[in-house]
């Protein structure tokens, strides 16, 4: 939403927003864009007579705002539906879509079009640090000498575009409380990422077989003259793909098509049906990043741009804010912020630190607060997620279940405190030089990051 807020402002309109408890960046961002952000719900902002409100899908009925929109029956939109109707038509629309990866893959796109020349516009549920802000309208195209708008559309392509490419990260998260389809059902994608597909947003899909339901109506809107890119080994996705697809499909992960190969802290190997492209030569680490990055540069290609361009650019890029973002390094102690909240993407953002790290000390800090996490249906999988740390601290404010218990296989390496600041004072006490500290939260987490490096400073 505040993406879609940065996209209506850079079309000209006035844009104000209310939400509760908002955090940076997005608070930052949203302040730096000349956004006017009212904290809370209250029905007089009605005053304010806007052209239109844009629902966000955490609005719910019993909404003090939303029940006086309802009453005096003025007019509201979803974001999906907004953006789709504002700003996607014409547009070359690549969609990112899947559990894990969504964001990350989506700023690699972003950035390996920027440096083609493509200029995309795009909507990221991060904000990409190559970019400094989560979303962007595309540039009006140059005219042609004839004064028309020339179309684009790479030789892999039947047609063509006028509008510019347009990166969208796209969720299958429901729309809104009077839209309960995905979000992504609204995007008109034409070349679409499936980056993978697990069981997650519990408080919405009862089981893994009603998101795969979504992800097959995302699949029959898509056009048979754009290209699916899929992760070849996952078992869900090719459930959905084998309920029917009309679209031309390309697989990753697989030694047959797009696979990673001499993986090493430098970077690695791309091939394509056999044939090496390229080594991508960065920092990050992980076979989630490879996957990521394979699944980046095949896009890219079906959108006109060569692979060894996309590898190349692959090199300049910096990753997005909240994912392993490093936020200081005090008396010799490294903390980093990442989003991870899933099982899965805790396990492969430890184990790539852990391969980066060696043998030295990795501790986590876990606020499990997505919606999933606090109803506890992850909970057994936690601790085999956290494995690799050396100590875990797990902040169990909120939780509808025994933190400690899930836990337990940890042994003494793990600590649970329902009290911030005895968790905060935990942490502290047992760091020492040479120490690799993950905070991971998909929220604010009460400023934690600040307040640790700052007792760093004091102690070291």
């Amino acid at each position: 939403m505040g993406g879609i807020a940065l996209l209506a402002r850079a079309a000209g309109h006035r844009v104000t927003g209310c939400d509760t408890n908002v955090y940076p960046p997005m608070s930052e961002q949203l302040a730096a864009q000349g956004i006017e952000l009212i904290e809370g719900w209250s029905a007089d902002q009605t005053a304010l007579k806007p052209d239109v409100f844009v629902v966000g899908n955490v609005v719910t009925r019993g909404n003090p705002l939303m029940e006086e929109i309802l009453e005096r029956g003025f007019p509201y939109i979803s974001g999906p539906q907004w953006l789709r109707e504002n700003l996607l038509t014409g547009k070359w629309v690549v969609a990112v879509a899947g559990t894990h990866g969504k964001t990350t893959t989506a700023a690699m796109l972003a950035w390996i079009l920027e440096e083609s020349g493509l200029t995309p516009g795009f909507l990221i549920g991060g904000i990409p640090s190559n970019f400094g802000v989560s979303a962007r309208t595309p540039p009006s195209p140059p005219l042609d000498k004839g004064g028309s708008t020339p179309r684009l559309g790479p030789p892999l392509d039947k047609g063509g575009i006028e509008g510019g490419f347009f990166v969208v990260e796209a969720d299958e998260y429901d729309t809104a409380f009077f839209d309960k389809r995905s979000k992504f059902v609204h995007y008109p994608a034409r070349t679409t990422v499936l980056n993978n597909l697990e069981f997650d947003h519990a408080d919405i899909f009862p089981d893994l077989a009603a998101i795969e339901t979504q992800f097959h109506h995302f699949v029959r809107n898509l056009p048979a003259n754009g290209r699916i890119i899929v992760n070849g080994t996952d078992e869900a996705l090719a459930r959905v793909l084998e309920r029917g697809c009309w679209t031309p499909v390309e697989r990753f992960g697989v030694p047959g098509e797009w696979n990673a190969a001499a993986a090493d802290a430098d970077g690695f190997e791309v091939r394509w049906r056999g044939e090496p492209l390229g080594r991508v030569r960065w920092p990050l680490q992980g076979a989630h990043n490879r996957a990521n990055a394979l699944a980046a540069i095949a896009a890219a290609r079906h959108c006109g741009v060569p692979p060894a361009r996309a590898i190349a650019a692959l090199a300049g890029f910096e990753n997005v804010k909240r994912r392993m973002e490093l936020r200081g390094t005090v008396g010799g102690v490294t903390v980093y912020d990442d989003f991870a909240h899933h099982p899965t993407a805790i396990e492969a953002t430890l184990g790539g630190l852990r391969a980066k790290v060696d043998s030295a000390r990795v501790i986590v800090v876990l606020e499990p607060r997505s919606n999933t996490m606090k109803m506890g249906v992850m909970k057994e999988r936690l601790a085999a997620s956290l494995a690799v740390a050396d100590r875990v601290y797990c902040y169990s404010a909120g939780l509808k279940w025994d933190a400690a218990a899930a836990l337990a296989p940890l042994g003494t390496r793990a600590e649970v405190h329902a009290d911030f600041d005895r968790l905060l004072d935990g942490v502290a006490q047992t760091l020492r030089p040479g120490d690799h500290v993950v905070i991971m939260s998909n929220g604010g987490f009460n400023g934690i990051h600040e307040k640790l490096l700052a007792r760093l400073a004091r102690s070291f």
